[in-house]
C-alpha cells in the first residue's frame, strides 16, 4: 500500500525512456555478472576416490560411498551401535512378528483392566 500512496520524486517512471530491440546487446555491461576465471594451461582437475585417473568419476564416487559405509558400520559405536546393527539385520517378518506381539500383549492388558474395573 505504501507504493500506492508515495511521492516519485526520485523514481522516474520507467516507460518514459525509449526502449531497446530484443537481440541487440545493451550498450552498458550487465551490473550482475561477474568475470569468468581465466584457466591454468597445463593443470587438469582432482580424481574423485583416489588416483586411478582413467576411471569414471561416477564409479570412483560410488566406491568411495561404498568405502565409506562399510569402514563406519564395521565399528559398531557401543550399546547404541549393537541396537542399530541388530535392527538393520532383522527381515520384514521379523518385524512384524514383533509388531504383532507388542499388539497383542497391548490388547490383553486392555482386557484385563476392563475385567478389573467391571464392577
Amino acid at each position: 500500500m505504501g507504493g500506492l500512496c508515495s511521492k516519485q520524486s526520485n523514481s522516474p517512471d520507467n516507460f518514459s525512456r525509449p526502449g531497446r530491440v530484443l537481440g541487440v546487446p545493451s550498450s552498458k555491461p550487465s551490473a550482475n555478472s561477474v568475470p569468468v576465471p581465466q584457466k591454468i594451461p597445463g593443470s587438469s582437475g582432482r580424481t574423485v576416490g583416489g588416483g586411478d585417473g582413467g576411471s569414471d568419476p561416477r564409479n570412483a564416487a560410488a566406491r568411495a560411498a561404498e568405502e565409506r559405509a562399510t569402514r563406519s558400520s564395521s565399528a559398531a559405536q557401543g550399546k547404541l551401535g549393537k541396537q542399530l546393527a541388530a535392527q538393520k539385520a532383522q527381515t520384514r517378518t521379523d518385524v512384524l512378528a514383533e509388531t504383532s506381539r507388542d499388539e497383542r500383549s497391548a490388547r490383553d492388558a486392555d482386557a484385563a483392566a476392563e475385567a478389573r474395573n467391571w464392577n
